[in-house]
């Protein structure tokens, strides 16, 4: 499990090296170097392993079943981007391992530009480690590409740029359709007005159960494959989030800079509180909804340290949540039901 820790440990030591002035940007061009650096590797680990995931054996037999199939057929699934890619890297005579490459490319593209618009990105960075790019970029492909562009799309919202959030969302959309649910989420923080507050929950409430409980047009390698390895790790992928909403919630008064985006990232919240009671009746539909709340965790701890006024209390404020997250990764690779599934770390370079 050595590779994880690696991952973890570049990502520490960038954290480290901005202990010194908290500045919480990428200024200078060795900050900038080592930042580029380290996204490059984790793509290509991302994007190269081998027999890693839980549904590591379906994405390859799906592949080679794309490689049959006419162009017409690919867009008749229902979240053809992925399904395309993977028709046009079959035909191009290209394998698995470019597959997953791209995908490594999109979801790390979106991490990254989401943690620079924190206040302390290698921070931001580091909390992405353990699960959403460890368990959900190495093990569920498609929907990690949707969470990537969802990460993109919410620095646009944050930013009043709400065409380029659409945008976004709905390229991520291509690959896994339950991403269309940030959009009447994200709508809620641009109204003030109750009426179309409780309209928008309701519209939430809606495309939920469409997208997500009533989703029974899906493959059965998605839904009960997907949702063996997932749905069982949902209670805590839930709890992770809930967090983070707690801590978000509580603090709404010193974490934001703006309304909009206070208002935004209150509601994603308080969506995400709402996943806790409901996992328990039904895992597999709460689980694929909890994935788009990880961004909460990215957002808050990398804001905490900054609620302390001295330097030092800042610093082990850093600390804490380094160390936090270090046990998330401890635990969940030594316990958790299904990490023999991504245990040993294997790659294409030394098959």
């Amino acid at each position: 499990m050595w590779p994880y820790w690696f991952m973890f440990f570049l990502a520490a030591l960038g954290v480290i090296a901005s202990l010194r002035d908290l500045n919480g940007e990428l200024k200078n061009s060795e900050h900038r170097l080592a930042w580029v650096a380290v996204l490059i590797i984790f793509t290509l680990m991302i994007g190269f392993r081998h027999d890693v995931g839980g549904d590591w054996a379906n994405y390859a037999r799906h592949f080679n079943h794309i490689s049959y199939m006419t162009f017409d057929e690919t867009l008749q699934y229902t979240d053809p981007g992925y399904y395309l890619l993977n028709w046009v890297v079959a035909r191009a005579g290209g394998t698995i391992y470019s597959v997953n490459l791209v995908c490594a490319v999109l979801v790390v593209w979106g991490v990254g530009h989401f943690c620079r618009q924190q206040p302390m990105p290698w921070l931001s960075l580091l909390v992405s480690v353990p699960y959403l790019l460890v368990v959900v970029a190495m093990g569920y492909s498609r929907q990690s590409v949707a969470l990537g562009m969802a990460l993109i799309a919410l620095t646009y919202l944050g930013k009043h740029q709400t065409l380029k959030f659409v945008v976004y969302v709905l390229l991520g959309a291509l690959f896994h359709k339950s991403a269309v649910l940030l959009l009447p989420i994200a709508a809620l923080s641009a109204t003030t007005s109750r009426i179309y507050t409780f309209i928008w929950v309701c519209v939430v409430a809606a495309s939920g159960a469409y997208f997500l409980v009533l989703d029974s047009a899906e493959i059965l390698w998605k839904n009960y494959v997907e949702a063996n390895y997932r749905s069982q790790g949902g209670l805590i992928r839930v709890l992770m989030n809930a967090v983070p909403s707690i801590i978000l919630i509580a603090l709404r008064k010193w974490l934001f800079y703006s309304d909009t985006e206070r208002k935004l990232w209150v509601w994603l919240a308080i969506f995400s509180l709402a996943t806790v009671p409901l996992v328990t009746i039904s895992s597999t539909a709460v689980d694929r909804i909890a994935l788009y709340f990880i961004p909460l965790q990215l957002f808050t701890f990398s804001r905490l340290p900054f609620l302390a006024n001295r330097i030092e209390w800042r610093q082990l404020l850093t600390i804490g949540v380094v160390a936090y997250y270090a046990l998330v990764q401890f635990v969940w690779l030594n316990y958790a039901s299904h990490a023999f599934a991504w245990l040993p770390y294997q790659s294409y370079f030394y098959l």
